[in-house]
Parts: structure tokens; sequence; C-alpha cells
């Protein structure tokens, strides 16, 4: 009952002031409360921390980039295999593990693997279900394995297929030069921990321990030329590098008007002595050669 008289009075009092501002010509209205408004703190800026090789800063931490498989170094965010390829029938209860990058010398000589054209004999050869122009029937796997010779006499055709069938692809010419760099160049004469290129036969994958580029890759230089994806019109001349840039083989001038294309195959081989080199670049090789002194490498 107080509550209602208190509430009636001051309804009353605000009546009668309201009232007497209209006598007076004009009209009050009590005061509107407005709301003090609430402060938003201002947010902490999280620094950004440097972090070490194969890792990104995401969220002010450092997040280790996708590791690559055993067979292969990371470089930049491809992965290359880290040996020059070799080709491999393969039983099926292996294929899993050539495909993971896992595979091992021990899983392929006991499992029942048989490598297929190893430099420099290329022998035994490839079959008649895994032919030069890479119209396979039956299929063939590429593996970055130390230890064996890389697979020679070996086409284009062949090798980019090698690759696919084992979840990989060759390289792109700027790939491979992006991985081969920190490689020493070709020796006229190597010492046995340089790169293999003067000698008369290629050496076992992994073999030369001076021979690694600054990513980890293996005999990028030298022991066979690689194919690499790319084509171009059959190169004619092979003038060098102009400029005193380099002493690296380079046949990339010229173009046949009747034959061709050319595949890039880089790096040089066992007897490419002092121009094989992380630059040494061809456009005079016709896709479906096979020739004992290239050979191949596979990324992901």
């Amino acid at each position: 009952m107080r509550d209602r008289l208190a509430t009636l009075l001051v309804a009353t009092a605000v009546l009668n002031l309201a009232t007497a501002g209209a006598s007076a010509g004009q009209w009050w209205w009590p005061p509107t409360w407005t709301p003090t408004p609430t402060r938003t703190p201002t947010p902490t800026r999280t620094p950004t921390p440097t972090c070490p090789p194969q890792s990104a800063a995401i969220g002010g931490q450092c997040v280790a980039l996708t590791t690559c498989a055993p067979d292969a170094v990371r470089v930049g965010p491809l992965c290359v295999d880290k040996y020059e390829a070799s080709v491999w029938d393969v039983p099926q209860a292996l294929v899993s593990k050539v495909q993971n990058g896992t595979a091992t010398l021990t899983d392929l000589t006991y499992g029942g693997a048989t490598e297929i054209s190893p430099s420099s004999s290329c022998s035994p050869v490839f079959p008649g279900t895994f032919p030069a122009d890479g119209q396979w029937t039956e299929p063939l796997y590429a593996a970055s394995i130390a230890g064996v010779p890389p697979t020679a006499c070996i086409t284009w055709f062949q090798a980019d297929q090698a690759c696919r069938l084992s979840g990989k692809r060759l390289l792109t010419n700027g790939e491979w030069q992006s991985a081969a760099a920190g490689t020493p160049n070709g020796l006229a004469s190597p010492g046995p921990a340089d790169c293999n290129t003067s000698s008369s036969y290629a050496t076992d994958t992994g073999s030369r321990a001076n021979c690694k580029s600054s990513w980890g890759a293996f005999d990028m230089v030298g022991n066979v030329e690689e194919w690499v994806q790319d084509w171009v019109p059959l190169s004619t001349a092979c003038p060098g590098w102009s400029g005193g840039f380099s002493g690296d083989f380079m046949c990339l001038a010229g173009a046949d008007t009747t034959d061709g294309p050319g595949a890039l195959v880089r790096g040089g081989s066992f007897g490419g002595g002092s121009t094989a080199g992380p630059f040494g670049v061809g456009g005079s090789s016709l896709p479906w050669l096979s020739l004992d002194f290239i050979g191949f490498r596979c990324a992901r």
C-alpha cells in the first residue's frame, strides 16, 4: 500500500511540473537517462615468430610444412625424389610401398621385384608390355632408391608413365633447376665422392657423397642426364651460355623444321666432364630416344 502511494505522489509531482511548464508557455519532461558506453579493449597483437626451414608462421606459431616421404626431399612446396629413378617390375604386395615412398632396397630385393634397364647395361630390357611409346598394358613403377644403378635406355614416354604409376610425375624444367641448386659442377677429373662426370658408366644412386644439392637431392649433376616434362622445337645448336655465365652445356639454340620435338634433358651424364652441371640443359633429344646415359627423376 505504501509503494502504491509513493508511486502516486511521484506521478502527481511530475504532472504538476508539466502543468506549470505549460502554464508558463513551455513543456517540461523528465530527462532521459543515457547509459555510459562500454569501452572495447584494444586487442593484443601477436608477434610473428621467425620460423626454421620447412615450417611457416600460422596463427602466431611455427607449423611444420607437410613432410615428404622418406624417398624424397622438400624443395619449396614440392617433394623431389632424393635419387635418380630406377624402374621396377613389382609384385602387387609391394606396390603400395613404392607408391608411398617407403619401399627399401631390401623390400624390393627380397620381395621378388626386378629392376628394369639399369644403366649402363640396360639389361633386362623393357618388356613389350611397357613399350617405347608409353602405351603400357602391364605396369612398371619408378622408385627413388639408394644403392642401385639408375634406369636408362628409357624414352620420355616410358619415364612419364613410370612416374605416374608411382603416384608422381616428371619435374618441370624450372622445378629441376630449383632442386639442383647447390650441386657442385662437374669435373674433368672428379674424386670418388664427387659427381660422376668422367667415366664410361653410371654409378649407384647416392654413392657420391659430395654430389648433393643444397636441398638434399643426389646426382643431379652427372651419372645420367634426366628427362624433364618440357618439350621445345628440336634444338640444332649448342652455343653454351653467353657472357661467361656458366661453362655447363647449353643446347637450346636453333630449331629443326623437319624433325622434332625436343624433350629437355638436364644435368649432364657420366661422360660430361666439366660441361656437366646444374645449368646443363639440352633440347636436341627426341622424346622417343632411349640411350644408356639418359634417365629421369620423379616428384610429387
